[in-house]
């Protein structure tokens, strides 16, 4: 099953994704909160909510028409795994980690499937960072053990961690250039848990700079796979239902290229998931 957020008059609605068409989960059903977000810390069954709406009258809107938020459009917390592929820390000069190099994204560097990442006016060494995206679906206790931490997923998604490369080198973290506004981006939708092999394991994952390929992987190649990052985040803070963790992204990336490769305006970066779909975000310069 499939859900996904869409603008409609400027506010984010939950929706279920249906081939081409979208399902406003809330028009079908007025019960179930308007929200992603809202649905899953309230314990809403959207898997039966979805079942429900498919065998109704619901008003169907074509998928091509909407403008897609991103799929939880405001999450309490998106936390980000740095080196998370072995060949990616190799071509970045450094080891494999022993432990996640962990940092958080604000809600505000967030866009949807075909809205633009944008270049700052500031910078022009604009990566891409193609990722697997793990959706919380319930509350995790803390020291939850890694035997049942994919309990608590809800669904997975694509993500692009476009990175403004200079600004992340700043400083020893890389916060600040991973939180421009405008860098990313989460969509198009959110397959759910139980629709894909356990942990997203065995899945292709792949980049591509204006069709060309440019990150090709599998996400069993990941060092510490989505089960383990749970229970590792469960040691330390308590991961809640909405909340986004974006997995890390394979070798490839723009600045390990001879010569650095780094988006522009006018370019299109796609992240392609196998059994999940392909995000797609065009490329502008920023306007100031």
């Amino acid at each position: 099953m499939r859900f996904t957020s869409f603008l409609r008059d400027g506010a984010p609605r939950l929706a279920l994704v249906d081939g081409a068409d979208l399902i406003d989960l809330n028009d079908a059903l007025p019960q179930i909160p308007a929200d992603i977000r809202a649905a899953l810390r309230t314990g809403v069954d959207l898997h039966a909510a979805g079942r429900a709406a498919l065998k109704g009258n619901a008003r169907r809107q074509s998928l091509s028409t909407a403008r897609l938020a991103p799929v939880v459009p405001d999450p309490g917390k998106t936390v980000c795994l740095g080196l998370n592929y072995f060949d990616h820390a190799k071509e970045g000069g450094r080891e494999k980690p022993e432990y996640p190099w962990f940092f958080f994204r604000g809600t505000s560097s967030l866009i949807g499937h075909g809205e633009p990442g944008i270049v700052p006016a500031v910078s022009s060494k604009f990566d891409y960072e193609a990722e697997l995206a793990v959706v919380m679906g319930k509350k995790v206790p803390r020291h939850t053990k890694e035997v049942d931490a994919l309990d608590y997923v809800f669904g997975y998604s694509c993500f692009n961690d476009m990175s403004v490369r200079d600004y992340q080198k700043r400083t020893p973290q890389w916060t600040i250039g991973k939180n421009f506004d405008g860098t990313g981006g989460l969509g198009p939708w959110l397959v759910t848990a139980g629709d894909l092999p356990a942990g997203a394991a065995g899945l292709r994952i792949q980049g591509r700079l204006n069709g060309q390929v440019m990150q090709d992987a599998n996400t069993s190649d990941m060092i510490f796979k989505v089960a383990e990052t749970i229970a590792l985040l469960a040691e330390v803070l308590t991961l809640e239902p909405g909340d986004v963790i974006a997995m890390g992204t394979p070798a490839g990336v723009g600045q390990a290229r001879t010569p650095p490769v780094w988006m522009k305006a006018g370019d299109t970066y796609e992240v392609e998931i196998e059994g999940i779909g392909t995000l797609s975000n065009p490329i502008s310069g920023e306007v100031k």
